[in-house]
């Protein structure tokens, strides 16, 4: 497993890597409930980011978390510790922002796609909700 990628509606892909040693755990048990197809929306607080709160559920602990990350960064919301304010919580950083609490960094969108995260980022804010596909990179 290399990483996943994203496929938009009118089918543009943008692929991920893993921080497979930064973040084993979220890494592997993140690849697990692949693929899945769900509506992103914009944040409101924490800047140029898309993301959801009905992902697939993963019991997983905190590693590689923090509330600061890099544009390209994605980021899960560990369950424990239980006191999480956005356990089970999936987002995409296509620019600057930072959490209201401290997720998993788990992976980032590879340098050659940065540009289309942005514009997928970007659309998302101006136009709406977008039904976007996750799946696995072999």
């Amino acid at each position: 497993m290399i990483g996943f990628k994203i496929t938009t509606s009118d089918n543009i892909e943008i692929r991920f890597e893993l921080y497979k040693d930064a973040a084993p755990i979220t890494s592997k048990s993140f690849c697990k409930i692949l693929p899945f197809t769900r509506t992103f929306f914009h944040a409101r607080v924490s800047g140029q980011e898309i993301w959801i709160d009905d992902v697939p559920q993963l019991d997983i602990i905190q590693e590689n978390a923090s509330v600061f990350t890099e544009p390209g960064e994605v980021v899960f919301g560990p369950s424990n510790p239980s006191r999480n304010k956005t356990a089970n919580c999936f987002g995409i950083y296509y620019g600057e922002g930072k959490g209201l609490d401290a997720c998993n960094i788990f992976a980032k969108v590879i340098e050659s796609d940065i540009q289309k995260l942005i514009e997928l980022g970007n659309n998302i804010w101006k136009n709406g909700a977008q039904e976007l596909t996750l799946s696995i990179i072999e």
